[in-house]
C-alpha cells in the first residue's frame, strides 16, 4: 500500500478517464530482449532516480472527488512494483520461450492494483530464442499514449556506442517531388473540393461503423461480447527497413503504403486458409493515429512543459480502413495490395476525418461524460476486425545500464478484439508484434502468413524497374 502525500491533486485528463473506465481498460506492454543475461543489481536505484522522477503519473494513483478524477501523489513503494518470475531451472530455451510466452499472457489478464501506481516492471532471467533475459514494462494506457510512454523509455536508455550523444531517429520526409509553382492554384481547387466529399464520407461512414455496423465474424474476428477478458497470445517477426526501402522506391510509394500492403495480405491469406472463401468478407482495420505533428520524440521535460507543442499524455484519433478482399487476381498480384494501400491512404491524407473523429470524442464527452465517450470508443474497436499501431523507434542500439537492448516490441491488452498489430523500428528492422485470442485464433499460422507475404511482395517488386526521376 502506498503511502499518500499531502499534495495538490492533478485533474485527470479527458482521454486518461476514457481509457480507464467502466467500459474500456487498456494497458502497455514494452519488451526490451537483452544481449547478455539480465544483471538487476541497479534495477530499484533507476526506478527511483531515472524513472519516477521522469513524470508525477508515475507517482501517482487514480482517485475520485465530487464525481471527477485526478491523480493524487504517493510515496512509491518501488520494491512492489518490481516482480520476478520464477520457472524450473537448466531447462531449454524452447522451453523457457514457452514459459515467458504464457506468462506474457498471464500478466495481460490480471488488472494493476488500484492502490499503487499504475505501472510494474517484469524482470525475466531465462534465456529465450531472442534474447539472453526480458523486461516486461507494464504501464496502464491511462499514464499516456504509446509516443509520451517511448519517450519515457527513451529517458531510461543510452546509446550504446556513445552515451553521451542522443539517439536519433528515421527521416520521415515525404517521397512526393514538387511541381512547378505556377501550376499548385490550380491543383489546389479540385483537391479542396475532393477533400470535403472525402471528409464528409469518411467521417460519416466511421460515426455509422461504430455504432450501427459491424463487420462479419471471421477467422480474425469472433465477435463475442468480452471478448477482452479472454487470455491472449502474442508472436513477433522481424523484417528489414532496408528490403522495405526497396519495395517503396521501386513501387514509388511509402514505407507505410508498403507495411499496410504486408500486414492487409497477410491477415487476408491467414483467413483464407483458416476458413476458404472468408478472404471475400467486409473486414475493417482500425488504424490508431497519433494526432502530434511528430518530427522526432522529444524529451520529457519539454513534453511536461506548459504549452509544449508535443505535450505528454494520450494525444490519439482511429480512421477505419477497409481491408482489400483476397480475389483470384489479387492472388497472383500481391502488389495489388500496396497499390491499393498507396490509394487508400493518400486518398485519406486530403481528408479532415481523423481531426472530426477527435472533436467528436470531445463532443460526446461534454455532452455525456467520460463514460459514454469511453462506450463509442469500445464500440468502434468491438464492430472492427483487428487494430494496427506503430511506433518510431531509434537507429542506434541502446543500453539499460550499460546493457545492450537486442529488440524491442510492444503490444496492448484490453481492447475487444480477437487481433491487434504493433509494430516498432529499431536498428534497421521493423519489429511486428501479432496479438491474437486464445483458442481462437493461431499466432503462429498469422505470423507465417505475414512473413510469407512479404516473401512473395518482395520477389514481385525485384521484378519491377524502379521509377526515373526526370529533371525539370
Amino acid at each position: 500500500m502506498e503511502v499518500e502525500k499531502d499534495e495538490v491533486l492533478e485533474p485527470m485528463s479527458p482521454s486518461a478517464q476514457y481509457l480507464k473506465s467502466s467500459a474500456l481498460s487498456l494497458t502497455i506492454f514494452g519488451v526490451l530482449e537483452f544481449e547478455i543475461p539480465i544483471d538487476d543489481s541497479m534495477a530499484i536505484t533507476l526506478l527511483k532516480d531515472v524513472f519516477l522522477p521522469i513524470n508525477p503519473r508515475f507517482s501517482s494513483i487514480m482517485i475520485e472527488k465530487k464525481g471527477v478524477r485526478k491523480w493524487k501523489k504517493v510515496e512509491v513503494k518501488v520494491e512492489e512494483h518490481v516482480l520476478y518470475p520464477m520457472f524450473p531451472s537448466e531447462m531449454s530455451v524452447e522451453y523457457y520461450d514457452e514459459c515467458f510466452t504464457e506468462y506474457l499472457s498471464k500478466i495481460a489478464m490480471e488488472e494493476l492494483p488500484q492502490n499503487r501506481p499504475l505501472w510494474e516492471i517484469h524482470i525475466i532471467k531465462y534465456p529465450t530464442k531472442n534474447a539472453a533475459g526480458n523486461l516486461i514494462f507494464k504501464l496502464h494506457h491511462s499514464l499516456g499514449d504509446g509516443y509520451s510512454l517511448m519517450g519515457a523509455l527513451l529517458s531510461c536508455l543510452q546509446r550504446l556506442d556513445n552515451p553521451l550523444l542522443p539517439l536519433t531517429f528515421p527521416s520521415r520526409q515525404s517521397n512526393a517531388r514538387p511541381g512547378p509553382r505556377s501550376n499548385a492554384f490550380f491543383k489546389r481547387v479540385p483537391r479542396f473540393f475532393t477533400g470535403l466529399v472525402h471528409t464528409i464520407y469518411d467521417f460519416g461512414w466511421g460515426m455509422i461503423k461504430s455504432s450501427l455496423v459491424k463487420d462479419e465474424r471471421s477467422p480474425i474476428r469472433s465477435g463475442e461480447d468480452g471478448v477482452e477478458f479472454n487470455p491472449i497470445l502474442t508472436s513477433t517477426t522481424t523484417f528489414s527497413i532496408d528490403q522495405l526501402k526497396e519495395i517503396k522506391n521501386r513501387l514509388d510509394v511509402t514505407i507505410n503504403d508498403v507495411i499496410t500492403g504486408i500486414i492487409t495480405l497477410g491477415t487476408r491469406l491467414y483467413m483464407h486458409k483458416a476458413s476458404p472463401g472468408s478472404g471475400l468478407s467486409k473486414t475493417t482495420a482500425l488504424v490508431l493515429l497519433n494526432t502530434r505533428a511528430i518530427g522526432g520524440y522529444r524529451s520529457v521535460d519539454e513534453m511536461v512543459k506548459p504549452n509544449s507543442e508535443m505535450t505528454w499524455g494520450n494525444r490519439f484519433a482511429f480512421l477505419q480502413v477497409p481491408i482489400p478482399k483476397l480475389t483470384e487476381s489479387e492472388l497472383q498480384n500481391p502488389l495489388s495490395f500496396i497499390k491499393k494501400a498507396h490509394r487508400t491512404i493518400k486518398r485519406q491524407k486530403n481528408s479532415a476525418a481523423v481531426f472530426l473523429t477527435g472533436q467528436l470524442l470531445n463532443f460526446i464527452r461534454k455532452l455525456r461524460g467520460h463514460e459514454a465517450t469511453a462506450r463509442y470508443i469500445h464500440s468502434t474497436l468491438k464492430n472492427t476486425s483487428m487494430a494496427i499501431s506503430n511506433l518510431i523507434g531509434p537507429v542506434e542500439q541502446m543500453a539499460l545500464a550499460n546493457q545492450p537492448v537486442k529488440g524491442l516490441y510492444f503490444v496492448v491488452a484490453g481492447p475487444p478484439q480477437s487481433l491487434s498489430v504493433t509494430m516498432i523500428s529499431y536498428v534497421g528492422k521493423l519489429r511486428i508484434a501479432m496479438t491474437v485470442e486464445e483458442g481462437f485464433m493461431d499466432p503462429n499460422k498469422l505470423k507465417s502468413c505475414i512473413e510469407y507475404a512479404f516473401d512473395v511482395i518482395y520477389k514481385a517488386a525485384l521484378q519491377v524497374e524502379p521509377p526515373t526521376t526526370t529533371k525539370s
